[in-house]
């Protein structure tokens, strides 16, 4: 077995941008992941994980030749062994869309076997102050932080460069019981929601999150996108970023783009966002049906769409909804989905294609997941028509994409008459 390279400095010149916030570097035959570093730097890296397989991890400590794109970090506590919520902050703001625009071809490349030139589009607002939702953990000092990269240990801050400006006031300035977990939400009326989650405990063997305790707020939040006002629970899902909701609702309409009439289906559907854009076109003689796991997503989803009767709700997983005797009896005419980070997957992806809708609108979170279902949707003869990428994330590493998948060789849509 090779001996551990960890704890170990090496010398190396960063190559190419990789997904997940680092660079591959390549020491003595073996690839090394490095963060905080840029490509065509030559850097000192500190080994800081190694298997023994054919590759380990490390960060940066020491730049020798430094990248025209480096920056100072805005952030003292971005960098080596410090907070790991930001990937990027040593970067320029292009520069990071850059990189992020690199991985999201480099996945379509590796994944889906698709060449494609991409562009990652800044949103309203700039590189800070942006990030309206965040779970703060707390250590076991009674610190409140952020957690280190790939780490449970608790990075002790009193501010973030991210964070919208108040929305950690009087969160990082005092002590919490040890190892628990702050939920903050800043909504779009500028108030300010805090949940204490207890310690874990454990119950008949298993640990679970501790008791929930409202510090401030209503605990519903209230936002508005999609030329509509929504109010859902603050610790529910929603955008982080502020202008993301709306960017994201305008592509969707514009490439499901369905007519008075049309069914539509609108996956991992949340409280509605997509759903209302869709009800909007499809009109009182259409049908939307969402679909969504989470309950209280599905009651908020209800009571905030409920002066749109073409819309139906079904909650459970999308694979069991879309199997279930009568879902898809009826053809939909465009389908759009949302799927968690890990993806839709080859059943979802499989029981879409089967269902034959003339468009397919993907929203994803993650381009390694993208690529992953756009060449199974390619198994059923889908094709990539067309692809937006929005930098929703500016510091981090993560990227929003939006996807038209159309039925190979089909013509677009014409106008409605």
């Amino acid at each position: 077995m090779t001996a551990t390279w960890e704890q170990r400095l090496i010398k190396v010149e960063v190559g190419a941008v990789a997904h997940g916030g680092h660079c591959v570097a390549r020491h003595e035959g073996r690839v090394v992941f490095v963060r905080h570093a840029l490509p065509g730097e030559r850097v000192r890296v500190l080994v800081t994980e190694d298997a023994g397989g054919s590759f380990c991890r490390g960060d940066a400590v020491e730049v020798l030749r430094a990248s025209p794109d480096r920056v100072e970090p805005p952030c003292p506590f971005a960098g080596p062994g410090r907070c790991g919520g930001c990937d990027w902050q040593h970067a320029s703001w292009p520069a990071q869309r850059e990189l992020k625009a690199a991985v999201v071809a480099e996945q379509l490349s590796r994944l889906a076997k698709l060449d494609r030139e991409v562009v990652v589009e800044a949103l309203p607002g700039g590189p800070v102050d942006w990030r309206t939702r965040m779970r703060v953990a707390v250590g076991p000092d009674g610190r409140a932080g952020f957690r280190a990269h790939r780490s449970h240990r608790v990075v002790p801050v009193d501010h973030c460069v991210i964070a919208v400006p108040g929305a950690l006031d009087g969160v990082v300035d005092r002590t919490w019981p040890p190892s628990s977990e702050l939920v903050v939400t800043s909504d779009a009326a500028g108030r300010v929601h805090l949940t204490e989650i207890g310690p874990p405990v454990v119950r008949r063997g298993r640990r679970v999150p501790g008791p929930a305790r409202r510090r401030r707020g209503s605990g519903t939040a209230a936002e508005r996108a999609a030329r509509r006002r929504w109010e859902l629970r603050a610790d529910g899902f929603w955008q982080v970023h502020p202008a993301a909701a709306d960017a994201l609702a305008t592509v969707v309409g514009q490439w499901a783009d369905c007519r008075p009439g049309d069914r539509a289906w609108d996956l991992y559907g949340g409280v509605g966002l997509f759903a209302a854009v869709l009800a909007e076109q499809v009109g009182s003689t259409g049908s939307v049906a969402v679909v969504e796991s989470a309950t209280g997503a599905v009651t908020d989803g209800r009571a905030n769409l409920a002066d749109l009767p073409q819309v139906s709700w079904h909650a459970g997983r999308t694979e069991a909804v879309l199997a279930a005797p009568g879902f898809a009896d009826r053809a939909p005419d465009a389908v759009v989905l949302d799927p968690p980070r890990k993806g839709a997957g080859r059943a979802v992806v499989g029981a879409i294609a089967r269902s034959a809708p003339a468009r397919v609108v993907y929203v994803a979170c993650d381009p390694a997941a993208l690529a992953r279902d756009v060449a199974w949707f390619a198994e059923h003869g889908y094709e990539l028509t067309q692809l937006r990428a929005f930098d929703a994330f500016p510091m981090t590493h993560h990227v929003e994409c939006v996807a038209l998948l159309r039925p190979a060789g089909a013509a677009p849509r014409g106008p409605a008459r």
